[in-house]
């Protein structure tokens, strides 16, 4: 059983294509093509047609640092995990990273497992990235400072044993003692080192990236900024060539503006990512991040009574448009900010971000709004309730 979908302006990381069609089946993309190629894969019996005229495809979009949504949080099992993860399929991510905050060691152990065991049922499920506990006091955000630790090689080794070979990525501040040395270890373990939550200056950043980190989280926050003369980690992020930086564009966390320089700075390096918590796709309210106390009011999520942004409420398809209208980049490189790049950040470029023959079958249909319509994971439809209606400008 296959899927063709004809008539649409491609754009991926290669490129924009008009007339664009795609055929695929649930293991793969099949065939790609302009104009009428398509007509002998649409009449193989049961194929599905989809006349795509007007609409944008891209590829499926990636995650790699969420925490939930639609009410449900990532650390609260796997039944919250799958409820959360069907919020952000409706808006475009077929694959995602389940993104764990700083909580007691044994929890963590817990909740590694059961992200393994998740993975077996659900292989839209990339794997789990643990952020923390190795943060910085001073700049934690919504991590609970009880929990918080010192980078340990047993402790280490016992969570990426507990993973199964899941655990993808590790956020750590490298200026705790031992850090840099967990960074070896971590990559050593074919996980990939970020650094976040820290108070490192820009010469610290950069021994980081060179014992192996390749990442940096939330790239302006919870981290020194760019100042003329302390560059702190983001110049040092967005000057090497090694490191990929995640941005969170939701109007809250950066500014657009900031957002043009960093891709203008690092244009195939930038991952737009959610750091959503549960409130993403669900109404204003008192919820939960860990062990802490959130209140989400007009769609921003702070640590109740504080100022302390507790992650987003957002979900990728917005964060794409915010790319897009508010900060100008060029379409090309905002859909690889959601897709080729962060496929790339985690080593899996040459199967995920691209719509071409022998990658996965992800696809997202878009209106000229840039509005999600429809998605396929895996080949099979998701649940779109997205209504045409909808404006486009929702971030």
């Amino acid at each position: 059983m296959s899927v063709v979908i004809h008539g649409a302006t491609k754009i991926d990381a290669d490129g924009i294509v008009d007339d664009f069609w795609i055929a695929f089946s649930p293991q793969a993309i099949l065939a790609t093509g302009t104009g009428n190629g398509w007509y002998g894969w649409g009449t193989a019996p049961g194929a599905t047609v989809v006349d795509a005229t007007g609409r944008v495809a891209t590829p499926g979009f990636i995650d790699v640092h969420a925490h939930g949504g639609g009410g449900h949080a990532f650390d609260d099992g796997p039944g919250e995990i799958t409820a959360a993860l069907a919020t952000h399929r409706r808006r475009g991510t077929t694959r995602s990273v389940i993104s764990l905050v700083t909580n007691p060691l044994d929890a963590l152990h817990a909740s590694l497992a059961a992200v393994a065991d998740l993975i077996e049922r659900d292989p839209l499920v990339l794997g789990s990235h643990l952020e923390g506990p190795y943060l910085s006091p001073e700049n934690r955000g919504a991590h609970h400072p009880d929990h918080l630790r010192t980078p340990d090689a047993a402790q280490i080794a016992d969570l990426v044993d507990a993973a199964r070979g899941t655990l993808l990525q590790l956020t750590l501040a490298p200026e705790l003692p031992g850090a840099l040395d967990a960074i070896e270890q971590l990559t050593g373990d074919g996980v990939v080192a970020a650094v976040g939550h820290t108070t490192a200056d820009f010469a610290l950043a950069q021994a980081a990236f060179d014992r192996g980190a390749t990442l940096l989280t939330h790239a302006f926050n919870a981290m020194p900024g760019i100042r003329h003369r302390e560059p702190g980690p983001v110049t040092a992020a967005l000057s090497d060539p090694r490191v990929a930086l995640e941005l969170i564009l939701d109007g809250v966390h950066v500014h657009p503006q900031v957002a043009r320089i960093a891709f203008f700075s690092a244009p195939q390096r930038i991952l737009l990512v959610t750091d959503a918590m549960a409130a993403a796709g669900a109404p204003d309210g008192d919820y939960a991040i860990g062990d802490l106390a959130v209140t989400v009011t007009a769609g921003v999520a702070r640590l109740s009574g504080t100022d302390t942004i507790a992650g987003s409420t957002l979900t990728q398809d917005a964060a794409l448009r915010s790319a897009v209208f508010d900060a100008g980049i060029d379409p090309v490189l905002a859909v690889r900010a959601v897709t080729a790049s962060p496929a790339r950040a985690l080593g899996l470029d040459d199967v995920f971000g691209y719509l071409a023959p022998g990658f996965a079958p992800d696809v997202v249909l878009l209106d000229a709004d840039w509005v999600v319509k429809d998605v396929w994971a895996a080949g099979e439809p998701t649940t779109q309730t997205t209504p045409r209606t909808e404006s486009a400008r929702t971030f």
